[in-house]
């Protein structure tokens, strides 16, 4: 399945139905009266967030969307029905703006929530609606209204706790893959990852989600390499775990290269929880070793972890250090 994460759709609710102009003809009865129906109400256009869903590529093949005509009214006093709804079904982390794509209109963060995009027009009043006293016999109805029209943008931002950020073969893949069932596509040339992946980790009982995005450069906020249009889908996690490779000659630079990339783009990403670590260290000798491990302790004003995802060496500990974090943010925003 191909990854879809930005798109624009037309939407449109539905017009209501137009009400009767009908009198009443039965034998016997002299002064039938008016008894044209009212119009049926117009369809809605609705966004749900559902389960099972990681992507919006289903709305790369249809990008229209429009609900049902309300139904005319009719003699007899038979109001029409009302118009079929429409519902968009979008992932979860699922943001809605207008043709603008700045005005936020909802943010789907909750499976089954669903909010009204475009309300459909009411129906027109039939020609019994204005019966009176003095107007015994009206002779018009009212048209139904015209439903609602516009375009807006739906931009996925995965939902996540941890987000993997670093740049490109520091090990990002290879640790989703080792401490998850995840497969991303794993590969010794850069941006092998194309687009998001995430996993399911589990230590000690616990559980959470962790991100892996596309490598980062430098020049990335002003598009080079990949840029970084993908880290919006770790905005909403609540650490970040930096991977700075053993292989980099400079771990210090390459780590404030990704801290600075961070910081430009903004977002909240410079003021998450940060864990970092020096991963692929089994490629390293212990002077060299020791050597890249006080140089990167250096630059991020604290102690890295050592981690191989290809033997297993710190995986517990940096997926301990990330419970640990996610499981108190978590206990901040229930008691907040």
């Amino acid at each position: 399945m191909k990854f879809l994460d930005e798109t624009k759709v037309y939407i449109r609710s539905g017009d209501g139905g137009a009400g009767a102009v009908s009198f009443r003809r039965e034998k016997f009865i002299e002064f039938g009266g008016p008894d044209g129906g009212d119009g049926g109400r117009g369809g809605d256009v609705w966004v749900e967030a559902v389960n099972g869903l990681n992507t919006l590529i289903d709305f790369r093949y249809q990008q229209h969307f429009k609900a049902k005509t309300g139904t005319h009214g009719m003699g007899r006093n038979r109001t029409g029905a009302g118009g079929a709804d429409v519902t968009l079904k979008v992932p979860v982390g699922t943001q809605i703006f207008e043709e603008d794509s700045e005005t936020l209109i909802v943010d789907m963060v909750a499976e089954g929530q669903r909010y009204r995009l475009a309300a459909g027009g009411n129906g027109g009043f039939g020609n019994a609606h204005f019966k009176s006293a003095t107007n015994q016999a009206p002779s018009w109805a009212n048209p139904g209204l015209e439903g609602e029209e516009k375009t807006v943008w739906l931009r996925l931002k995965l939902i996540a706790d941890a987000g993997l950020v670093g740049l490109p073969n520091a090990g990002k893949s290879t640790f989703l893959a080792a401490c998850t069932r995840a497969r991303p596509k794993i590969a010794n040339y850069p941006f092998t990852t194309l687009h998001p992946n995430l996993g399911v980790a589990t230590i000690d009982g616990n559980e959470f989600i962790i991100a892996d995005i596309p490598g980062l450069i430098e020049g990335a906020h002003e598009g080079v390499g990949i840029g970084d249009r993908f880290l919006g889908h770790v905005e909403r996690t609540r650490v970040l775990l930096h991977l700075v490779s053993a292989q980099e000659e400079d771990v210090a630079k390459a780590y404030k290269t990704v801290k600075h990339e961070l910081e430009a783009y903004g977002g909240g990403l410079e003021d998450k929880p940060e864990i970092v670590a020096l991963s692929q260290i089994d490629v390293l000798d212990e002077d060299e070793l020791k050597a890249k491990a006080k140089a990167l302790a250096k630059a991020c004003g604290g102690q890295p972890l050592l981690l191989s995802a290809a033997t297993s060496k710190g995986m517990t500990e940096a997926l301990r250090a990330l419970r640990t974090v996610i499981v108190a943010a978590k206990f901040g925003e229930e008691t907040a």
